[in-house]
């Protein structure tokens, strides 16, 4: 194979956001022999768009503007917190003022930028909900408005638990308690399925929402699914158990619900297709075909937040996790940042026969569009990029090919700097393992679990089925199927882990289960926000 030569400079772009920097490097003299084909041509793609232009579209929006899939709010914070990834510091990229050092290491203190920017995010969304909640909608609307604005508030209750719970427009409110936003979040959802609780004989009929499967909106389904995703979580953020409710809810979507559990015999083109390199599918099929760039249509979607690279900006994995040269590789409009990688053990959890491994993760040697390796000088010891599983250091001088990337939400050709694949925030194979771990926690027995999870393991080529199941076990399996979808942490705290040791983690203590209040809101507040205990 051919060999690019690219003539690296270190010289570094600052682009800052929420007080933290990325990291761009100017790549310069490329000896650029190996493009020597016809240029190529990826006019035919489009992504899905921004979703409905509606009179409720401004509040949706806002799942773009919060932080769901870009660099440096609630995603970040909730990611790299967990033991799925990090932020290493390469010499002088990423140091960022030992930010995403911090989160690592659950070092944070109040005055985090990017906790500080996840917190502002949820309550511009709020915001907006409340906008147009105070104006003119009619009942569907509104039941929408106010799920969607519970929704906000639930990313509140499980990042800070103890939040204002804002309802009016230009309106302040008392700091309420956690099991108070609790409270809230469940009525709110509650009200617009038009029940007083989930019961295995609820009626739904009066509920102002529909059954249709607009899937950038909220349904019966979605609302049920969110409620899932609560009670799933309610013995952490009330101290009162709720598994019952928990799976009776994702049972109703995966029973009712008409969406489907994609396996290999649903396939979609492969937009990220490298015409010269064989390894490169055609087609991709399965759980890939969830988190492609033309994942719009995909059946296994409940409720997903559109994003497009022209009217649906925000979603920048792309930049976030790959190298520099991987601009080659996908002909990508802009150079990535070479942030993001995957934890060693984290990837090695997977089984090689695991699709999801191949899907989840980018690692090995990098290729170009041509299929010819890409070589970058600025490592000395191996000229070709190659990722491996293995990080050396978190920092200060960890390698710049140091772990696994993340390739989950794929790479399409002739990327721009926003992504076109949406991100599901209710899908069907979580509420399948929702459902499984309902069932398991309601019966003290983790092997109620086992036919969902056989299902769940049997979609991802692990064919032979388990016979016994225990509860690290299914914490594992869950990390596999979730990876990227900001549910690790909320999972490593409700099976008691959030404190263990990982990698360059020591143990933490029990308090950084919940996130210190941003110190500058308490400065705002003028005395009506206190600060979270242990902080």
């Amino acid at each position: 194979m051919k060999k690019i030569l690219l003539l690296f400079t270190v010289s570094c772009v600052l682009i800052s956001f929420n007080a933290c920097t990325d990291l761009d490097e100017v790549l310069v003299g490329e000896q650029t022999e190996s493009f020597n084909g016809s240029e190529p041509s990826f006019g035919s793609f489009d992504g899905g768009g921004a979703g409905p232009s509606d009179a409720i579209n401004s509040a949706f929006a806002q799942l773009r503007e919060s932080g769901s899939a870009n660099h440096g709010g609630y995603w970040s914070v909730q990611s790299v917190s967990s033991d799925e990834m990090a932020i290493t510091q390469k010499g002088g990229d990423w140091f960022d003022g030992g930010i995403w050092i911090d989160m690592h290491r659950h070092t944070y203190t109040s005055t985090n930028g990017p906790i500080n920017g996840a917190w502002g995010q949820q309550y511009s969304a709020i915001g907006e909900c409340n906008n147009l909640l105070a104006g003119s909608l009619d009942a569907n609307q509104t039941a929408q408005v106010r799920a969607l604005r519970a929704f906000f508030y639930y990313r509140l209750l499980d990042m800070w638990g103890n939040v204002k719970i804002v309802t009016t427009p230009g309106v302040d409110a008392p700091q309420s308690t956690r099991a108070q936003v609790f409270n809230f979040v469940e009525t709110e959802l509650l009200a617009a399925l038009g029940v007083p609780s989930i019961t295995s004989s609820m009626d739904l009929s009066a509920s102002p929402l529909t059954t249709n499967q607009e899937v950038y909106r909220i349904n019966q389904f979605a609302a049920l699914g969110l409620l899932a995703k609560l009670y799933l979580n309610a013995e952490v953020y009330t101290g009162t158990p709720r598994y019952s409710e928990a799976a009776m809810a994702a049972g109703y979507v995966i029973d009712n619900g008409g969406y489907m559990l994609v396996d290999s015999g649903y396939q979609v083109e492969n937009p990220g297709k490298r015409p010269a390199v064989a390894s490169d599918p055609d087609m991709l099929s399965g759980y890939a075909t969830i988190f492609a760039p033309n994942n719009e249509s995909n059946p296994e979607m409940v409720w997903s937040i559109p994003y497009d690279n022209v009217s649906g900006p925000n979603m920048n994995f792309a930049r976030m996790t790959l190298h520099y040269a991987n601009q080659f590789t996908y002909n990508l409009s802009s150079q990535p940042w070479n942030g993001y990688s995957a934890l060693e053990e984290f990837y090695n959890s997977y089984d090689d026969s695991d699709v999801r491994k191949k899907a989840n993760f980018i690692i090995g040697t990098q290729l170009d569009y041509q299929g010819s390796v890409i070589v970058d000088y600025a490592e000395s010891s191996d000229l070709e990029l190659t990722y491996t599983a293995e990080i050396n250091e978190l920092e200060p001088n960890a390698s710049r090919e140091g772990g696994a990337r993340l390739g989950k939400f794929s790479f399409r050709q002739g990327g721009q700097d926003n992504m076109d694949n949406d991100y599901p925030i209710i899908r069907l194979g979580d509420l399948y393992l929702i459902r499984a771990e309902g069932l398991a926690r309601a019966a003290g027995d983790w092997n109620m679990a086992l036919p969902d999870v056989n299902t769940i393991r049997n979609r991802a080529g692990l064919t032979t089925p388990l016979g016994s199941l225990t509860a690290d076990e299914f914490l594992a399996e869950r990390g596999r199927e979730m990876f990227m979808e900001v549910t690790r942490r909320q999972d490593l705290i409700r099976f008691g882990k959030w404190g263990d040791s990982w990698w360059e983690k020591t143990n933490s203590d029990a308090h950084k289960t919940l996130f210190p209040i941003p110190q500058e809101q308490i400065d705002a507040s003028g005395g009506t926000l206190t600060q979270n205990p242990g902080y």
